[in-house]
């Protein structure tokens, strides 16, 4: 692993006027180095980040960073601008500018280190040491921390022996340890040496006045959207603004590089709580109960002393926060401006990815049955009465029959599931529930969806209403199923069930009457989802689409199974197609994916493509949906069923025209890998610099495009 910073990152007269102009400046540094591979993506990448909020830091520091895709490895430039730069801090521009790059996946040491730069940008010391640096070298072994000799040469060599700054410098240390010396207390130590002999005679009146009163505590939380930098400078300002009001601050930091939650017993004793974070703080109901000031992560760096006086104001005045409410599994990760929408698609997910597995066992044993028994394998008695272990058609028979018990959950399943993500564990019995009503009413699909967030919105009413202490303790076993239960029943029943079961009757009839160009639209349109977001919330909605019609499969359903399935193995085979034919147009650590992809997509796992849209978004989505729609519209075309849900070219004897099927899937592969060579050929002839080609690791991409 390369060093965090070498001189070769450090630019002491950046020349820059603008805060994109010193990220392009730093990152170009940053790509000469081999350590982004993508210069504009990495670029585009800093300027969301720095979106989201302005990155200047009182005291004339800009911290611009992002985690990106295109960074191989942990990895900070510094530069330093005479003029300043705007970075959108509070009293004014920065004239030190740290630009910091990790990986999509950085590991916790580095960010670690980063996380101990952001503490010391901080100290008052350090960063005078960076500004009187005359040397890349000396300034690089300064941040990484390991030539403090060399740092404060370099400070004292800045300015051409200025004595004088040299003495400021070295009179702020000396302040610093006066204020540390009442604790240590070395004077009075002759003074208590002479005092024994009195204080033998009265031993008892000193050492109450001795004892020190319990001193204010405070538990913090701090945490910013990419938790790299804002979040361990707020700690670090809490941190030392509670040491010089004489309160004893411990903070949780909720970084990157993950979290070490707080002793319980020290959040217990804990007089009051400070939340300076701008994503939502993990595991928030710790903290119910207790005076809590809630800011953003800039004001923990900005105003710690403000901070620290109002929570013990609030204290003082008794004022607490409200008992925590439950928080919903899909909620606890959920950020503080999550939309509506957001929080709906991920409780939709929710249900749909415990549905899955129910779906797979199910559905391809009743695949298997079919193909070892027959299509009239459904019409067999029930093995418990009638079971010939000779014959192949029982065990067909058992096979079905198994997978008809486990495919008859998917819809409780998923209704129960969606009100647990909403509601966390009290909206399970509601919401199963629901859904075994959605199946008892013939509103299938459809009608679980329905049931499921009817189900945790009803829970999470309940949940809202003030209880007397002395219910608290039934309400999650006995009230709430019982309320919840009752309420879904009767929505279900009673008002929403039948318009939902005529809906779901309406869209099977419309699937069994597809044919010509309204089942090749649908298969288009169905392969464009699949290969959109490549195993994601639009990919997952056409496949729960698909897997809805199998409860009671038609001609037309099976034939939106095949075409779903179909486009769905696409992308990662064209992927793999793609680095086998033209490998040079990918990194070694692509073509080596490429490797995976084969199995993954012959596997129906669409997933298997997502390292290659992750670091190429705009070559690679086009290409695999171009390719998803053509296999989707010709499967649709070619009259292809299936039964299975799952299986890939494994389950290929259980579909219907197998033949036209497969070769539905390799015209839609050859589309999409035609699509993208040519789209990273063209990228390839119109790169220019060399930094992005040795990036790239394509270094013959010119020749061959």
């Amino acid at each position: 692993m390369s060093e965090l910073i070498t001189a070769e990152l450090v630019d002491l007269d950046l020349s820059a006027e603008t805060k994109d102009a010193a990220a392009r400046s730093l990152a170009e540094r940053m790509a000469a180095s081999g350590r982004v591979t993508d210069l504009e993506g990495f670029l585009a990448d800093v300027a969301a980040r720095e979106a989201q909020m302005p990155t200047g830091l009182d005291g004339g520091i800009g911290i611009p960073h992002c985690r990106s895709t295109h960074v191989t490895e942990p990895t900070l430039a510094f530069g330093r601008s005479a003029s300043g730069i705007d970075f959108g801090a509070p009293d004014g521009p920065a004239d030190l500018i740290f630009l910091i790059a990790a990986p999509a996946g950085g590991d916790a040491d580095h960010l670690s280190i980063l996380s101990t730069l952001a503490r010391h940008l901080m100290d008052g010391e350090f960063t005078g040491a960076l500004r009187s640096a005359t040397e890349p070298g000396r300034a690089a072994s300064l941040i990484r921390g390991d030539a403090p000799e060399a740092a404060e040469a370099g400070a004292a060599d800045a300015t051409g022996a200025d004595e004088a700054g040299a003495g400021e410098a070295a009179e702020e240390p000396t302040t610093a340890a006066a204020e540390a010396t009442p604790p240590a207390a070395p004077e009075p130590s002759t003074p208590a040496a002479a005092e024994p002999t009195a204080a033998a005679a009265e031993p008892t009146p000193p050492e109450p006045a001795a004892q020190p009163a319990v001193p204010f505590r405070i538990v913090a939380i701090t945490s910013c959207p990419t938790g790299i930098a804002h979040t361990y400078m707020a700690a670090e300002s809490l941190e030392k603004a509670g040491t010089a009001a004489g309160v004893e601050v411990f903070v949780e930091t909720q970084g990157s590089a993950g979290f070490k939650r707080l002793d319980p017993q020290l959040v217990a004793d804990a007089d009051g709580v400070i939340f300076a974070h701008d994503v939502e703080v993990r595991d928030k109901e710790r903290f119910a109960g207790k005076p809590i000031v809630d800011v953003g992560v800039k004001a923990g760096i900005n105003r710690p002393a403000e901070l620290i006086a109002e929570v013990r104001q609030k204290a003082a005045r008794g004022e607490v926060s409200a008992p925590a409410r439950p928080t919903a599994p899909m909620d606890k990760g959920a950020g503080a401006t999550d939309s509506y929408a957001t929080r709906l698609r991920k409780w939709l997910m929710t249900g749909v990815s415990y549905m899955v597995p129910f779906v797979a066992a199910g559905g391809l044993l009743i695949a298997l049955a079919f193909a070892i028994g027959g299509y009239t394998i459904n019409k067999a008695p029930s093995v418990a009465d009638h079971f010939v272990w000779t014959e192949a058609t029982s065990w067909a028979a058992l096979l079905f029959q198994i997978g008809g018990v486990a495919f008859g959950f998917l819809v409780p399943v998923l209704a129960g599931f969606i009100a647990y993500g909403m509601a966390d564990r009290p909206g399970l019995v509601p919401g199963f529930v629901g859904g075994a009503i959605a199946l008892t009413i013939n509103a299938g699909f459809l009608g679980g969806l329905i049931a499921g967030l009817i189900a945790g919105a009803v829970v999470m009413a309940i949940q809202r209403v003030t209880i007397p202490p002395v219910l608290r303790g039934i309400m999650p076993v006995v009230v709430i199923p019982l309320i919840s239960s009752v309420i879904v029943g009767f929505l279900m029943f009673l008002v929403v069930g039948k318009p939902v079961a005529a809906l779901q009757k309406g869209l099977t009839d419309w699937l069994s009457g597809l044919s010509g160009a309204n089942a090749i639209i649908l298969g288009a349109i169905l392969g464009l989802m699949m290969c959109f977001d490549l195993g994601g919330p639009l990919n997952k909605v056409a496949y729960a689409f698909a897997v809805g019609g199998l409860a009671n499969p038609n001609e037309g359903s099976l034939k939106v199974m095949a075409a779903v399935m179909a486009a769905g193995m696409v992308p990662p085979l064209a992927m793999a197609l793609a680095t086998t034919v033209r490998g040079r147009l990918f990194t070694k650590a692509e073509r080596e994916n490429g490797k995976a992809a084969w199995v993954l997509g012959a596997s129906f796992i669409t997933e298997g493509a997502i390292p290659f849209a992750a670091a190429d978004p705009l070559r690679v989505i086009p290409s695999a949906m171009a390719g998803g729609a053509v296999t989707g519209a010709l499967s649709m075309a070619f009259g292809c069923t299936l039964r299975a849900p799952h299986g890939g070219i494994f389950v290929v004897p259980l579909i219907g025209q197998p033949l036209l099927y497969l070769l539905a899937i390799a015209i839609g592969t050859c589309v999409s890998t035609a699509l993208v060579i040519l789209l990273k050929g063209l990228r390839g002839a119109s790169a220019g610099s060399p930094a992005d080609t040795s990036a790239s690791d394509a270094s013959g991409v010119t020749v061959a495009a």
